[in-house]
């Protein structure tokens, strides 16, 4: 805000020295003009003067010019003077001037608001100056109310530049303190707040928008960060429990060959499952939100990680059921691909389709993918338990569960992670319910574009 300052007073300070050097700059130029055009019009009449004198006028000091019109006060006169510019005879000049006069040849000169124009001459072996003198109506009156008007307007323009800057300031400061305010109202306890973009414009609805996305950053950092331990320990409780039960099963008796294999075959894939996840989850807690450096992602295709992720479903839980539905897929292949990570987006999915499996009666999910103009769409429906309307503002929050999921097991960790994922590869993942219905969540997610 300092360096704000500084910039508009050094800004106001170079037009206030402006407007004073442009009207210095005018009042000069025009009474240059003033003086040199009247010196010029001074000039004639004293050529005139001398001319008349030479022709034989009996009276020196009765001079009349009959070809221009008379100044204001105008005057003629002549001087005689010897060789040491001794005045010798004198018709009509102040003598107190006579060191302003030029000897030898043709000066100019002025004596409060009167105007001389002089010129040597020599007749008959004798010295002379011939002159002219007048009052400048123009410098007397218009420069004087034109200095007058330039003056006032000087005040108004230093005074209107002032003020402006002043409003300038204060408009532009304002939506800034403003913004201050909001961002003040932002604390660890309240990352989901934002800034309202709509309500400021030009470069400061840029720095909200800027803000909010760095907010969005934040937030899911800070959460993912601080429900690390939760989500790997939801994340990772199922394969393990799948793990050791096969394990406790197998080695509760003796057992064939081909069984054995069996049943270290069903390890290596929980195994693996495992490993997936924890790889996945490592990922996402050392990396938060860090859409700057996109985490090195890479184009994917996305109906490859809708099946992938259902057959991860159908490993945890083989009672659970997926109807997928491909009919919306377009004829370009190019369309499905997203920029990403796979392993997270498949983490994503299967919370999202897993979800739908463990809260409908019939463990039944309905997964369709389509494709739109920029972007590919995901819907992952169920016709299960639903969610009150009421508490739709908070499954985002991480160990939230609805207050309808008494008799399912889970941490409420799923959902919120999913979605952090989503928003971590520039997408939106949205969800809508009816209670005793059944719940659908709408994911979105923008094409992959080589650029």
């Amino acid at each position: 805000m300092r360096s704000y300052n500084k910039t508009l007073y050094a800004l106001i300070t170079i037009l206030v020295i402006y407007t004073v050097s442009f009207v210095a700059f005018i009042m000069y130029s025009i009474t240059n003009f003033a003086f040199s055009d009247f010196y010029k019009r001074l000039d004639l009449r004293r050529n005139l003067a001398a001319e008349q004198m030479w022709n034989g006028k009996e009276n020196r000091t009765d001079w009349s010019l009959a070809y221009v019109e008379e100044l204001n006060n105008q005057r003629e006169f002549i001087v005689e003077f010897d060789e040491k510019a001794n005045i010798i005879n004198n018709s009509g000049f102040n003598v107190s001037l006579w060191e302003k006069v030029d000897k030898q040849g043709e000066a100019n000169f002025k004596e409060g608001n009167t105007f001389y124009s002089t010129k040597f001459y020599q007749q008959q072996g004798k010295n002379y100056i011939v002159g002219v003198s007048a009052e400048n109506y123009f410098y007397t009156h218009h420069l004087r109310y034109l200095q007058n008007l330039l003056l006032i307007a000087l005040i108004l323009g230093v005074l209107f530049v002032i003020v402006v800057s002043l409003l300038v300031k204060r408009s532009f400061i304002k939506p800034i303190h403003g913004l201050i305010d909001e961002v003040k109202k932002i604390g660890s306890e309240n990352l989901y707040l934002r800034l309202s973009e709509e309500k400021y414009k030009g470069v400061l609805h840029k720095l909200a928008n800027t803000f909010n996305r760095m907010l969005n950053r934040v937030e899911t950092s800070f959460e993912t960060q601080k429900n690390f331990i939760s989500n790997a320990s939801h994340e990772l409780n199922t394969p393990l429990t799948s793990i050791i039960g096969i394990a406790d099963l197998t080695l509760s008796k003796e057992r064939t060959v081909e069984e054995y294999k069996k049943a270290m075959q069903k390890i290596v894939d929980a195994a693996g499952n495992l490993e997936k996840k924890t790889n996945a989850l490592l990922l996402l807690a050392r990396t938060g939100y860090e859409k700057d450096n996109k985490l090195n992602f890479k184009p994917v295709r996305i109906d490859q990680i809708i099946m992938d992720a259902e057959m991860t479903v159908k490993a945890i839980n083989e009672r659970f059921h997926i109807k997928t539905d491909f009919s919306m897929l377009p004829d370009d292949s190019m369309k499905l691909k997203v920029n990403g990570l796979a392993p997270l987006l498949q983490l994503a999915i299967s919370n999202v389709v897993s979800n739908a499996c463990k809260y409908s009666p019939n463990q039944t999910a309905y997964v369709a993918l389509g494709a739109f103009e920029n972007g590919v769409l995901i819907l992952i429906r169920d016709e299960g338990i639903g969610i009150p309307e009421k508490e739709l503002l908070y499954i985002y929050d991480p160990y939230f569960r609805a207050s309808n999921t008494q008799n399912f097991s889970g941490y409420g960790i799923g959902l919120p992670l999913a979605r952090n994922i989503i928003k971590m590869h520039d997408g939106e993942l949205s969800v809508t319910s009816a209670l005793g219905k059944g719940t659908t969540v709408r994911i979105e997610l923008p094409t992959y574009s080589p650029i």
